[in-house]
């Protein structure tokens, strides 16, 4: 473990199936319980953050957005008065 990291405890109870399987599981890959539960569960949070986080997309929507981002539409006249507004507010351009 690395040394100045925080540690702290997560205590759950679990029924005695799921422990033996936890056990089971830990013992197949040669490793501690504790070790093997840290692990998936750590493997289980960076994959529904990285599900969360990153948008996919199909083809044919990925054509979509590339389209819209090279030849955007005119701006609408509620984005132009908004521009405006910004002008007068903040000065520039």
């Amino acid at each position: 473990m690395a040394t100045g990291t925080s540690m702290t405890h997560l205590d759950t109870p679990i029924g005695a199936d799921l422990h033996a399987m936890l056990k089971r599981a830990a013992e197949i890959r040669g490793v501690a319980m504790t070790d093997f539960v840290v692990a998936a569960v750590q493997e289980a949070a960076q994959r529904t953050i990285a599900e969360a986080e990153v948008i996919r997309l199909s083809l044919a929507d990925l054509e979509r957005f590339a389209a819209a981002i090279l030849s955007p539409p005119p701006p609408s006249p509620a984005l132009e008065r908004a521009f405006a507004r910004r002008r007068d507010l903040l000065g520039g351009e």
